[in-house]
């Protein structure tokens, strides 16, 4: 698919790499659909020349509203990139007890739960194919202590794509998922840059954190990549969490 003709949504997209994405698209020329449960997003979406609706991923009639209003601005729908997600750090057993159940549900039902609910009702949308583009995270494959909880909602998104492609070939539906490592993000930031660097120490090459303009590009290129289906590709620098 050439980008250009692309019609995507882009979950989490007022900020982080799904603003990247976004921004990147908009540039290439394709229709773009900001979804976020920011409103503040709309100022974002403005500047760069998309549309947006505001949007939980968990809640079925707020993302079929958003859907709806995207496929209807845009005259249709083909492209879908979850970026919509939350980080949780908590022990299995900490100080305080146990892990609290109803933290690790919250993180489930944002990254792993929310990114399926978006993504079969976009599926449902793609009436002459399209490609579904899901943020899993290296934490997937090297959960470190306190990640139990965003692990497993990560893990979760890596075993998608593959049944996922396989129930819509007849579609012509593709499905894919990027394992980012560690990135560049507002969030990231505000940790400071002495933690930053100490992040980025653990990189192979580049020894630096992600761009999430890189993160945007592997996107695109997994849009217009015909044959790429059915897994999860790392961009992490040869990153293995210790």
């Amino acid at each position: 698919m050439d980008i250009r003709d692309a019609k995507a949504v882009i979950t989490g997209g007022a900020s982080g790499l799904g603003a990247a994405t976004a921004r990147a698209f908009c540039e290439a020329g394709a229709d773009v659909t900001i979804l976020d449960r920011d409103a503040g997003g709309a100022a974002f979406a403005e500047g760069i020349g998309a549309e947006f609706a505001q949007c939980d991923v968990t809640d079925e009639d707020s993302v079929t509203d958003a859907l709806d209003f995207a496929t209807d601005r845009m005259g249709g729908l083909n492209v879908a990139v979850t970026c919509a997600g939350i980080a949780t750090a908590e022990k299995t057993l900490g100080r305080n007890g146990p892990h609290r159940q109803s933290s690790f549900d919250r993180t489930i039902g944002i990254n792993l739960s929310g990114t399926f609910n978006v993504a079969r009702l976009a599926a449902a949308r793609m009436s002459e194919g399209g490609v579904l583009v899901f943020t899993a995270s290296v934490a997937a494959f090297d959960g470190q202590k306190g990640q139990a909880a965003y692990a497993a909602s990560k893990a979760g998104v890596t075993g998608l794509p593959l049944p996922m492609a396989r129930d819509l070939s007849r579609q012509g539906v593709r499905v894919m998922a990027i394992a980012p490592g560690i990135f560049r993000t507002p969030m990231l930031e505000g940790l400071g840059q002495e933690v930053m660097d100490g992040l980025a120490k653990d990189v192979v090459y580049p020894a630096r954190l992600g761009d999430p303009a890189e993160f945007a590009a592997l996107a695109r290129f997994i849009v217009e990549c015909d044959y790429l289906n059915g897994t999860t590709i790392r961009l992490d620098g040869a990153l293995r969490m210790p």
